[in-house]
C-alpha cells in the first residue's frame, strides 16, 4: 500500500507503471492499493494472470484509515485490507501466530 495519494484520474495501467517504476513488479499477483487526497477513495490495481483488474471505492460519510503521508510503502495481510475496504481500523487487526507443521510421516 502506498501511503503518499496519488492522481486519482489514473487508470489501472497507469496506477502499476507507479507500482513498476517504484521498483516493484506489477504483475507478480500482489495488490497495489492507493490513496487519493482526500482519505475516503481507495483504488486497488492487480494483474490476475489474464488482465489487469482495477476495484474503486468511496466513502460516503467516513474515511479510509491511511498511514502518515511518506515515502514508506505498507504491506498488509489479508485481514488488514479487508479491514482497510470496509473502512474500519486495519491496524488493530493482528493476525494469531501459527507455528510452522512439522512433517508427520
Amino acid at each position: 500500500m502506498a501511503s503518499h495519494p496519488v492522481d486519482f484520474r489514473k487508470g489501472p495501467d497507469s496506477l502499476l507503471a507507479l507500482v513498476r517504476d517504484a521498483g516493484s513488479d506489477p504483475f507478480n499477483g500482489s495488490l497495489y492499493v492507493f490513496r487519493a487526497k482526500r482519505a475516503d477513495r481507495i483504488k486497488i490495481a492487480w494483474w490476475d494472470g489474464s488482465g489487469v483488474c482495477l476495484y474503486s471505492k468511496r466513502l460516503e460519510k467516513n474515511q479510509f484509515v491511511w498511514p502518515k503521508i511518506g515515502p514508506a510503502r505498507v504491506q498488509l495481510n489479508h485481514a488488514q485490507l479487508l479491514a482497510l475496504v470496509d473502512g474500519m481500523d486495519w491496524k488493530r487487526v493482528r493476525s494469531a501466530t501459527v507455528k510452522r507443521p512439522e512433517f508427520v510421516g
